[in-house]
């Protein structure tokens, strides 16, 4: 995903602004400024006017799917952007330094075209300062010319310059829209079910939302936290963030980053740690670094039943313990979970200590604690707890509160443009509110950036809120069904989902 915005993010309003340098001409365009909290009562949709782009009406739909929970289709504003020419870096991206993008376009005008150098904002995060950078940009077309900048393009090309052909209405800058969104309220003092998180048939699986939604019988139900597709195919479900499932710690996390903690119809966004810790029958305890993760070299990972594929066959050693902890096999690296047990792989130093400390026929005990490093209180992980990590904080208390380095998305890219988004929050009353934002399709849907995902939950009424994974992932179903329209053009599979069932 890719975001480029001018709001910055604090506690009090404030303006950003970004100048388009052509010659020794500037222009300067602010920002509007984050609006306050929507007033609104219970779980009811806010009757204030939608917080984005220009006055004018909105169009919202409303169909009861269940009692207490409510879907919303909401549409504001029209399409009044087109298409420009952007230039890329020596790295591949759009944005660079200043004197990068001066070298950039100099080579461009070179060749006999006319370059602009604009100067572009990535927002102050909570705990991120704001970055300055520089993009290479070369005419403007309406939306109906998308041929002519396409065209552009390939003439770059023949020149020896990458380009691109980019949609203003992607860029984090003002914008009519259009938005395109589907929200669902539930009212906690309606609604008799429960929330629950999924990550389908197994951990390494990716799989779509709208399957793992039958899989758990969903009244409702979005996509979830972001998940590894930098490691082997077959094990790319793997979550990014911390996931718990009915109690059961799937996948570590990283210490420090939002998630979404739920208790059956109780929900809450918070920053978690979580810490796994094997304990042999002899006293010697070792931290386990990875939970149903590809090991790494000096690596210790434990693998549970759900991981759902065969360990990596790297040279380490693996013990095999059942529920009770007695070790019934210790082996060479590479093969099943066993049903009803578990699996604890070494590498390099590791296995030494597996070697050591963990025979056949001794006990193994694997201690798990997640930790809310808000309260500073262990998560009780019951049967009825569920865990969603790998998102970015968005709100906190209110206010809007931005988290975007502590959650690895402290970037020009994920800040600054829009992109499909999928959103999460809870309101004063414990209401739980899912939203997806459409985006990548030019005339129909915008998207959101990161500010305005923010805008949008505390219009709804948040108190609380977090952005999981967006782009292609985002999607939304009812009954089973996605009710929203996915940028891939079809439903992606993805590693985990979170749902409203009965």
């Amino acid at each position: 995903m890719v975001h480029r915005d001018k709001v910055t993010y604090g506690e009090r309003d404030t303006r950003m602004s970004r100048r388009l340098i052509v010659g020794l001409t500037a222009v300067a365009v602010t920002a509007t400024a984050i609006p306050a909290q929507a007033e609104r009562a219970g779980s009811a949709f806010p009757s204030s006017a939608f917080p984005l782009g220009t006055a004018g009406a909105t169009t919202k739909t409303q169909r009861t799917v269940a009692p207490g929970v409510d879907l919303f289709n909401v549409t504001h504003g029209k399409p009044t952007q087109g298409w420009t020419v952007s230039l890329l870096m020596p790295n591949g991206h759009d944005n660079g330094p200043l004197s990068t993008a001066q070298t950039v376009a100099a080579a461009a005008e070179a060749a006999g075209f006319t370059p602009s150098v604009l100067k572009i904002v990535q927002p102050a995060a909570a705990d991120a300062p704001a970055v300055e950078r520089y993009m290479v940009r070369i005419g403007l077309w309406t939306l109906k010319q998308r041929a002519k900048a396409d065209k552009t393009v390939k003439e770059l090309k023949k020149a020896g310059i990458r380009a691109k052909t980019d949609y203003l209405g992607d860029d984090g800058d003002q914008t009519t829209g259009p938005w395109d969104m589907r929200v669902v309220m539930v009212d906690p003092r309606t609604f008799k079910g429960s929330y629950r998180t999924s990550v389908g048939s197994s951990v390494a699986k990716r799989e779509t939302t709208s399957s793992m939604s039958k899989q758990v019988k969903a009244i409702a139900g979005v996509n979830g936290g972001f998940f590894n597709i930098h490691t082997a195919r077959a094990l790319q479900g793997d979550p990014v963030g911390v996931s718990v499932v009915g109690g059961r710690l799937l996948s570590e996390g990283v210490p420090g980053r939002s998630a979404l903690v739920i208790t059956g119809r109780k929900a809450r966004i918070t920053e978690l740690r979580a810490a796994v810790t094997a304990i042999s029958s002899d006293g010697a305890r070792i931290e386990v670094k990875g939970v149903n993760r590809a090991a790494g070299a000096e690596d210790l990972v434990l693998y549970t039943e759900e991981f759902g594929a065969k360990t990596a066959a790297d040279g380490g050693t693996e013990v095999v313990f059942d529920a009770r902890g007695r070790i019934v096999k210790v082996r060479a690296a590479g093969g099943a979970v066993p049903r009803g047990h578990q699996v604890l792989h070494g590498t390099g130093t590791m296995a030494d200590w597996l070697y050591e400390h963990a025979w056949e026929t001794w006990t193994l005990r694997i201690d798990t604690k997640v930790v809310d490093l808000r309260t500073g209180r262990a998560v009780p992980l019951t049967p009825e707890t569920y865990v969603m990590g790998g998102g970015v904080g968005l709100l906190r208390n209110g206010r809007v509160r931005i988290t975007a380095a502590a959650d690895g998305h402290a970037s020009v890219n994920m800040m600054l443009r829009r992109h499909p988004r999928t959103i999460v929050g809870v309101d004063r009353s414990g209401g739980l509110i899912l939203v997806t934002v459409d985006g990548r399709n030019p005339g129909v849907s915008v998207g959101a950036s990161m500010v305005e995902a923010a805008q949008i939950m505390r219009w709804l009424g948040a108190k609380q809120a977090i952005n999981f994974d967006g782009g292609g992932s985002t999607a939304m179903v009812v009954r089973h069904k996605v009710v929203n329209r996915p940028s891939d053009g079809r439903e992606r599979t993805v590693g985990d989902a979170l749902f409203v069932t009965p």
